[in-house]
């Protein structure tokens, strides 16, 4: 067994782009050995600012053999009446690469076994420049010299060993070689790799840890080492920090860790400034004393040794105090002013030139969440907080603070909030509204934040629309996706169900021309493909998801994510399929024959349409979707033993007209109460 190396070495790639650059070449180096029927026993995946590499380990010597039948035409027709092979027969075996001779003949017709022999494993390995290297995809491109070719940055070396011999291929004008760089600073500018075996270990000695996994512990050690021998607290577990971390790990290659100090006059301002003066714009890890308490010092990792470290850390130190003085004199100065003056300026604040102002989008979003508060059954108090909210809680986007960290609206919002004296609710509205900031990003808790954030997204979704600001593709460069995700899962996790069909009919009513080409169909399904990607990414089957989102009337986000889930808790039940197939039998039937007519008990003809109407009675398809998905399963599912029964002893389609008209309205009914799980039609039953 052989071992196979590709190394695509590249000018510094964006941090963000690293990983998940890593993970699609193995993706497509994965498909490719499966396309060429190449066996591996392992694919690596190595990864720096300045390379992306798969080392491929018990590489078989060359691809499985293929051997395939294939069914040619029937006898009869192969042949003709004297035996001889007919036109049919020789081109099947012409575009088989093959002679009737190799025929045999059995079932009726011609067969031909078709062998493919293996293929040497370097043969096929010197393809995966073109196949793989060259076919990724990338969010960001760059373009270099004269060439048409773009890629994530420009490639400069390329290493593609099996075992100790160099594999021949190039893109553009860069040749394979065995030759790669080591790190920039600390190691030959170029660096020969023996053996494929050997790459980790050369590169090690070259400076540059080549395992992003390893990388990151080795950051991780050390961070906690520097942490624990000064009595620090370090928070390495929460979102934020983990997404520093795979950052910091994804721009160094030979990581050294550093503590670094600020003035303690700096702890004045608030903590939230302080920390996303370190994580957002140093890349510096905050620490804590052992009662969470902000310390001032911070922690950072150097592309490096450990030479001349205190001149790294002084630099570090004066970098971030620039940006302290900044945030305490803006902090300062924020305060001299009022909400009221803040909100002056946003009057004037352009949220988009094809709908407006930002104040007249709070005044929109005012009223939908008055309208959304109404529904709810809030109090008296609860309304006149949000309704203080809806006034106040863009105000912000005009403090200094803001203006020079713009990570911090909503979360200064709502500090300055307190300030001036609001009360928490409103406060923390301000700084909820904004939630989720990301696809999985925490949602607002509060109920006055909740509401303010889907009012407030609602309205970006309705006038955006009407607009004609809508994405396309995977372009959204206004968010409305993001948006549309944080409207479902906020209502999901507080299980609101809100009609929101008749709500965006009733704001554009009130909104006038703003939002008066809003397409309400094409927002209503907008919002509805963000719930079927949420339960997609759950790993519930699509056929589940298709068959629980379909059918939807006033899009209730909750109830049609319950259906879906219902659905995917019931799909392994021993009677699933049984119940499915009863439904769906119903619903084929019922689609296929309209009616008007209602179910007259006195046309029934045996027994079986006794039982069925008898076990429908109770069952009101309202009552049931308020009690919850489950409760409208567990009542269908009731009725399979009656279905099957009627179906058993009962011909829909009869002569007499008026017993057909009832057996099709008693149909109807059941279909009805059927819908109110989705389009069972859509399940693939086995």
């Amino acid at each position: 067994m052989s071992t196979f190396l590709l190394e695509i070495g590249l000018e510094e790639v964006p941090a963000h782009l690293v990983t998940p650059s890593e993970a699609q070449l193995v993706t497509r180096t994965a498909a490719f050995l499966a396309e060429h029927r190449l066996a591996v026993g392992e694919i690596k995946a190595y990864s720096t600012p300045r390379r992306l590499a798969v080392q491929l380990l018990d590489v078989a010597a060359e691809s499985e053999t293929l051997s395939e039948e294939k069914r040619g035409p029937s006898i009869d027709r192969a042949k003709d009446e004297q035996g001889n092979w007919t036109k049919a027969a020789q081109g099947f075996a012409r575009g088989q690469g093959a002679t009737p001779e190799d025929f045999e003949e059995r079932d009726g017709y011609v067969w031909l076994t078709k062998t493919t022999p293996g293929v040497p494993a370097a043969e096929i390995l010197a393809q995966i420049g073109d196949e793989v290297v060259a076919q990724m995809k990338f969010s960001t491109y760059m373009k270099w010299a004269n060439n048409a070719f773009l890629y994530v940055r420009p490639i400069r070396w390329l290493v593609a060993l099996l075992d100790d011999k160099v594999l021949d291929f190039s893109i553009l004008d860069v040749q394979t070689d065995r030759i790669t760089r080591g790190h920039r600073f600390l190691s030959d500018e170029q660096v020969t790799i023996p053996t494929a075996e050997d790459y980790v270990e050369t590169l090690r000695a070259a400076h540059v840890l080549v395992d992003a996994d390893e990388r990151r512990a080795t950051i991780s050690q050390q961070l906690a080492a520097i942490a624990q021998e000064n009595g620090w607290v370090l928070q390495l577990d929460s979102d934020k920090s983990q997404d520093l971390l795979e950052e910091v790990n994804n721009i160094v290659e030979w990581p050294t860790t550093f503590a670094g100090s600020f003035d303690e006059k700096y702890l004045a301002v608030p903590d939230d400034v302080l920390m996303t003066s370190m994580r957002e714009h140093q890349r510096f890890f905050y620490v804590t004393d052992q009662s969470g308490q902000l310390l001032p010092h911070f922690l950072s990792v150097r592309n490096g040794n450990d030479e001349h470290l205190r001149n790294v850390i002084a630099g570090n130190e004066k970098v971030l105090v620039a940006r302290l003085e900044d945030a305490e004199f803006f902090y300062h100065e924020d305060q001299q002013k009022t909400i009221a003056d803040y909100m002056a300026k946003v009057e004037k604040l352009v949220f988009h030139e094809k709908i407006g102002t930002v104040y007249e989008h709070m005044q929109r979003v005012g009223l939908l969440a008055a309208e959304l508060a109404d529904q709810l059954g809030f109090d008296d108090t609860k309304k006149a907080d949000l309704a203080r909210a809806a006034d106040i809680y863009k105000f912000d986007l005009m403090t200094g603070m803001v203006g020079e960290f713009d990570e911090l609206q909503g979360i200064m919002g709502e500090h300055y909030a307190q300030l001036f004296g609001e009360n928490t609710a409103v406060a923390t509205a301000v700084r909820e509204h904004y939630m989720p900031t990301s696809a999985a990003g925490e949602v607002a808790q509060s109920d006055i934040g909740a509401v303010l954030a889907i009012a407030d997204k609602l309205d970006t979704l309705v006038t955006f629309f009407a607009a004609d600001l809508v994405p396309s593709g995977s372009n959204d460069p206004y968010g409305l996706r993001r948006a549309a995700t944080g409207i479902v899962r906020t209502l999901q996790a507080k299980q609101w169900r809100i009609a929101l069909a008749p709500l965006l009919e009733s704001f554009i009513d009130k909104t006038g021309e703003v939002s008066s080409h809003a397409d309400t169909a094409a927002i209503r399904a907008f919002i509805l493909d963000r719930v079927r990607k949420l339960a997609l990414d759950a790993g519930i089957r699509q056929d589940l998801v298709a068959a629980g989102t379909a059918n939807v009337v006033n899009l209730d986000v909750v109830y049609v994510a319950q259906r879906v889930q219902t659905l995917a808790q019931h799909a392994d039940d021993a009677n699933f399929r049984d119940v499915v197939a009863s439904l769906t039998r119903v619903s084929r039937l019922a689609v296929k024959y309209d009616t008007d007519a209602t179910v007259d008990p006195a046309l029934f003809e045996n027994e079986a349409e006794v039982a069925l109407y008898a076990a429908t009675q109770s069952l009101d398809l309202h009552t049931l979707v308020m009690a919850g998905s489950e409760a409208v399963y567990q009542a269908l599912a009731n009725l399979q033993a009656p279905i099957a029964a009627y179906f058993d002893e009962t011909m829909v389609n009869v002569d007499d007209e008026a017993v057909k008209n009832n057996r099709y309205a008693q149909l109807h009914l059941i279909n009805r109460l059927i819908s109110g799980l989705g389009d069972l039609e859509k399940i693939v039953i086995k």
